[in-house]
C-alpha cells in the first residue's frame, strides 16, 4: 500500500497575515467596480459578477460565525485541512445581496477582529476542524474566488505571496493525497514539489514524468477552471514521460 504524505506544518500567524491580506487586495479591486459590472457574466455558470462578490464575503463571513457558534459535539471525528477540502462543494447558487460591495466590506471587517487558538474546533458543515486548518481553507477559497473575479472583470488583483504559496501547496498536496505514488513529480516553482500517482518510483537522477506549471495555471487546473488539454496546448503546462498526462486526478477542488 502506497503511503499517503505527511501533513505540511503551517505557521498560524502567518496564515491570519495572508488570509487578511489577499482578503483586503480582493475588497480593493472590488470597492472600484461600476454597478453595472455586478451584472456581468463569470466563468462559473450561472454566477454573475455580484453574486461573485457576495460568496466572496460569505466566505470571509465563516469564520466569525463559526467562531460565535456551538463548539463540535464530544466523539465527532476531527478533519484535517484535506479531509475538509475533500468534503467540500462549491455552492451550486448563490442568493444576490443588494449591496454585494457593502457585504464584502464588512466580512472584511468582521474577519480582521476574529481571531482564534489554531487549536479551538470548530463545527463546520462537513465536520468539526480546528481553527488552524480552517483558515488554510478560507486562504485557499479566497484566493481561488479572487482569481474568478480578475476573470470576470479583466481587473489585476495583487495576490499576497503567502497566500498564493499556501493554496498552491494546499492543492499541490491534495494531489498527492489523493493520487499517492511516486511515478509522476509535480512542480509548481517557487511554492511546492510532490511526487503522486501509483507506478515505478523516481530516486535519483532526472524523473521520468515531470509536470510542470506556474501557481495560478495550478490553481485554476486543480479547482476546474482550465482543462488540462487547454493548459498543455497554451504551453501554460509542461508534461514530459509516458505517464505525465495527470488529467484524471483533476480537479481535485469545485
Amino acid at each position: 500500500m502506497t503511503a499517503r504524505p505527511r501533513a505540511r506544518a503551517y505557521d498560524p500567524a502567518k496564515t491570519r497575515t495572508a488570509l487578511l491580506r489577499e482578503a483586503e487586495a480582493v475588497r480593493t479591486v472590488a470597492a472600484g467596480l461600476p454597478a453595472e459590472a455586478l451584472a456581468a457574466p463569470t466563468r462559473l455558470p450561472g454566477w454573475t459578477t455580484g453574486q461573485l462578490i457576495t460568496q466572496l464575503a460569505a466566505v470571509l463571513e465563516e469564520l466569525p460565525r463559526l467562531l460565535a457558534g456551538p463548539a463540535p459535539a464530544r466523539g465527532e471525528q476531527r478533519l484535517d485541512v484535506q479531509g475538509w477540502l475533500a468534503a467540500y462543494r462549491r455552492p451550486a447558487e448563490v442568493t444576490p445581496d443588494p449591496d454585494p460591495l457593502a457585504r464584502l466590506t464588512a466580512a472584511v471587517r468582521a474577519l480582521e477582529g476574529a481571531e482564534a487558538d489554531p487549536g479551538t474546533l470548530l463545527r463546520s458543515p462537513h465536520g468539526p476542524v480546528n481553527a488552524g486548518d480552517f483558515a488554510l481553507t478560507l486562504v485557499l477559497r479566497t484566493v481561488l474566488h479572487a482569481d474568478d473575479l480578475a476573470a470576470a472583470t479583466g481587473l489585476t488583483i495583487a495576490h499576497d505571496r503567502q497566500a498564493l504559496a499556501i493554496t498552491t501547496r494546499l492543492l499541490a498536496d491534495a494531489l498527492a493525497h489523493r493520487a499517492p505514488g511516486g511515478s509522476v513529480e509535480v512542480r509548481i516553482p517557487p511554492f511546492a514539489v510532490v511526487q503522486c500517482v501509483q507506478g515505478p518510483r523516481h530516486t535519483r537522477g532526472t524523473p521520468p514524468n515531470v509536470v510542470e506549471t506556474d501557481p495560478l495555471t495550478w490553481l485554476r487546473l486543480a479547482a476546474g477552471r482550465t482543462a488540462w488539454s487547454s493548459a498543455v496546448a497554451e504551453a501554460s503546462v509542461t508534461a514530459s514521460g509516458e505517464r505525465a498526462d495527470i488529467s484524471a486526478q483533476l480537479p481535485l477542488l469545485d
